[in-house]
């Protein structure tokens, strides 16, 4: 494996969001997405946000990577207001986005920060594609390897840009179930090297209680326009988890009910009497 960028070179940043509205005008109406967002995460720290599909959660994403701005309210990095796309943000999305005629080392070159030391970048191109598993395949083209191999690359390129915060937007969601879990591990086991804040985006709870120290509910009151964040939950601590631990089983199906899934009842067993 190449020389390590170490923790010192990936410095954590903390994120806080406060009394964030993000809407949407459509001709003389304007549509209310995001209402009083507050969120506090701390350096280091891996935030899932978890809610119904529409709730709002890339929205939120894109205003903490500076790619939108809020109507409302604002988004620090570290105490300083995000007002465009910031330096310290990383951002991988549901799809890799590789540029099919550069090779992977030279995809993941584009993430990194410009005017850099070119020694340094070509060992940190060589250290992320190592880590995550494409030591072999620095040479390759897009067009060569698998879905879960492109989505590596999109992990090892945002990585290298050494952000601060990493914004993982259901990145997972296109892959088959074995590779989403190895995947899950992967990000896992690549967050805890890196030392870097993440926020996750994603419908899955079981990814969410696999990755997140807490999880955020986004979600909408019934008489309020708007998603705002409906609970926080601490999620056990110790990394990596084991995925049939009891304690995660329990807390799954309490978040599946807070997010309107109700809790099965085991069938019920009757016997005739003689």
């Amino acid at each position: 494996m190449a020389g390590p960028p170490t923790r010192t070179h990936l410095p954590a940043a903390r994120v806080t969001v406060r009394g964030l509205h993000r809407a949407f005008s459509h001709g003389s109406t304007a549509h209310l997405v995001l209402r009083d967002i507050d969120l506090d995460v701390p350096p280091g720290e891996t935030l899932a946000l978890l809610g119904p599909s529409g709730c709002g959660k890339s929205t939120l994403l894109r205003q903490i990577a500076g790619l939108d701005r809020p109507t409302g309210g604002s988004v620090e990095i570290d105490g300083a207001t995000v007002h465009d796309v910031h330096p310290r943000c990383a951002v991988v999305f549901q799809e890799p986005r590789l540029l099919a005629w550069r090779t992977l080392a030279a995809n993941v070159a584009l993430g990194l920060p410009r005017g850099g030391d070119r020694a340094e970048g070509r060992a940190r191109i060589r250290h992320w594609l190592d880590v995550v598993g494409l030591a072999d395949f620095h040479d390759h083209r897009p067009h060569q390897i698998s879905g879960g191999m492109a989505q590596r690359v999109a992990l090892a390129r945002a990585l290298a840009r050494r952000p601060g915060v990493l914004l993982l937007d259901e990145p997972l969601a296109a892959l088959d179930a074995l590779t989403r879990l190895r995947m899950q591990d992967l990000i896992d086991r690549v967050q805890r090297e890196a030392g870097t804040t993440v926020v996750l985006v994603t419908h899955d709870v079981e990814e969410a209680l696999h990755l997140a120290d807490r999880v955020a509910l986004l979600g909408h009151a019934p008489d309020r326009p708007g998603a705002t964040v409906r609970g926080l939950v601490d999620v056990p601590p110790g990394r990596p988890r084991d995925r049939g631990d009891r304690t995660l089983a329990a807390l799954r199906a309490d978040l599946l009910e807070r997010l309107g899934v109700p809790r099965r009842s085991g069938p019920t067993l009757t016997q005739e009497t003689p």
